[in-house]
Formats: C-alpha cells, structure tokens, sequence
C-alpha cells in the first residue's frame, strides 16, 4: 500500500464582536476529534502569569523578539491591548497546517483583516459569528455582570462598526442557538475537507 502524503490543513479564522459566544463555539468545536483541530496559540509581549506555560498559553517573547517578527512578516496579524503586544505567528500556524492539522484561529475583526490581506485560498475559511440582534447581544454582555453601563456601551458600539464589515467573510453564522450555531461550522468545515 502507498503512503500518501498528509493533505495540508485549513485555515480557519473565526470571529465577531465580543460577547457573541466565540469561546464557546470554540470549545464546543474542539471537542470533535473528527475535525483534526488545532487552537492557534498567539505570542504575546505580556508577562507570563502563574500556572502558564509557554507554548500552551502563549508563546512569550521580549518587545525586541515581537518587532523583529512583525519586521520579518512572521505575524499573520497583531494588536496592542494595554500596553502589551498580541499575534498569530505565521510560522507555527503554517507547520501545524503543513502536519494535516486544521488551524483554527478566533481572533478579532480587524485581525481578520490583516490575515486574509495574507493567506487565500479555498483552504482558507473565514467565518463571522453574528449575535442574533443587538439587544440580544446587550442582554448577553449584562448577563455576564462583570462590566461597567459604560463598558458595556463601548463594546455594544464596537460590535456595531464589526456587523457591519461581516460581508467580507466567506461566510456568517448567527449564534441564535449554541448547538446549532456549531453544528452550521462543524458543517462548513467537514464540506472543505
């Protein structure tokens, strides 16, 4: 018998506004073995907190190391949050890819952006998780109790700008349902297989 060669992984890039039940959808998806996923681990200039693991949580670098990949296009897309800087580094995403593994990349609108400015293809698959309104989106953000009103505004506004860019995904799923909003993705990913 042959041994045929691994066939490369997909990229798949999942994102939407904050509270919209990404890490859920997430957790619910690695959770199928079938799928062959694999959660992109980000590298990150913040310090290592107790408990974590470099390589696990983050890859952890110095501001030096961070600029030196965003010099040499090792970041498929970065961000500062507080003063810390945030990416996805292309060279780890593209060997885990390269094993068969499907990537799975949940990260924000604009990160989204800067990606598929990068990486085409048909293994590339972007995906927009929508709430199923905007109240319902308010009400999930209160429910977690653990924001400002004024918080609360702020993210409720940024969610507004993101609906409105979720034409550029291939394709938007709406999380009106968990299971179903998992089973319309695991759907989506079994069809690129």
């Amino acid at each position: 018998m042959e041994n045929k060669s691994k066939k490369r992984g997909l990229l798949i890039i999942m994102s939407g506004p904050s509270g919209v039940g990404k890490g859920t959808i997430r957790e619910e998806l690695m959770k199928d073995k079938s799928l062959n996923l694999f959660y992109s681990v980000s590298m990150t200039t913040r310090n290592k907190r107790p408990g974590e693991v470099d390589g696990r949580e983050y890859y952890f670098v110095t501001r030096e190391e961070f600029d030196k990949n965003i010099e040499t296009g090792n970041l498929l897309e970065w961000a500062e949050f507080v003063g810390n800087r945030y990416g996805t580094p292309k060279d780890k995403v593209e060997a885990t890819r390269d094993e068969g593994k499907n990537v799975l990349l949940e990260i924000e609108v604009n990160g989204t952006s800067q990606v598929l400015e990068k990486v085409h293809g048909d293994d590339v698959i972007s995906i927009f998780i929508a709430p199923p309104s905007i109240e319902e989106l308010e009400r999930r953000i209160r429910g977690r109790g653990t924001e400002s009103d004024e918080v609360v505004k702020g993210r409720l506004a940024k969610a507004a700008g993101e609906l409105k860019l979720k034409d550029q995904y291939r394709y938007v799923v709406v999380n009106d349902d968990l299971l179903r909003a998992v089973d319309e993705i695991r759907d989506i990913i079994v069809s690129k297989f």
